[in-house]
């Protein structure tokens, strides 16, 4: 692991509708470096733009890092934090023998995060964090260029 600069990660997925067209997007800072990554798809859910969006970043490292990721999503802080590890004990099912869902997102999750050493903060959003606020108009820049790619624009 570096022991330089840690690398925080501003993480934040949306849906209009739920399901409906999602976004994610992420604000990677580092010393004087900054690095914006967003995306879409087309029919999803908020949850899933949540996970994406932290896996898109922790897939953008290029090594091994000490990292603080920052993210308004219970699900993404809680679920790797304290529910991944009886998903993983039960064989990915519930604690009532459910799949999980989004079980292939919190797997390639598990993936990356043990790549790092990962620090998960929950923040409030939309209370004036200026990195969630940023990782949340990065997420629906990515639904605006989906949508916009779709209209043929």
């Amino acid at each position: 692991m570096s022991t330089e600069n840690i690398v925080e990660i501003y993480a934040d997925g949306a849906c209009r509708g739920n399901p409906g067209p999602g976004g994610w997007g992420a604000w990677l800072i580092s010393g004087s470096h900054q690095k914006e990554l967003w995306g879409g798809e087309p029919d999803t859910t908020n949850n899933r733009m949540e996970l994406t969006a932290v896996i898109e970043a922790l897939t953008a490292l290029k090594r091994p890092v000490s990292v603080r990721v920052h993210t308004d999503s219970k699900y993404v802080q809680q679920g790797i934090s304290s529910w991944i590890h009886g998903w993983k004990r039960n064989g990915w099912k519930t604690s009532d023998k459910k799949p999980v869902k989004n079980a292939d997102l919190w797997q390639r999750l598990d993936q990356l995060a043990a790549q790092h050493k990962v620090e998960w903060l929950w923040v409030k959003g939309h209370a004036g964090n200026a990195g969630n606020e940023k990782a949340d108009a990065l997420a629906n820049r990515g639904i605006d260029e989906l949508q916009a790619a779709v209209r043929g624009h």
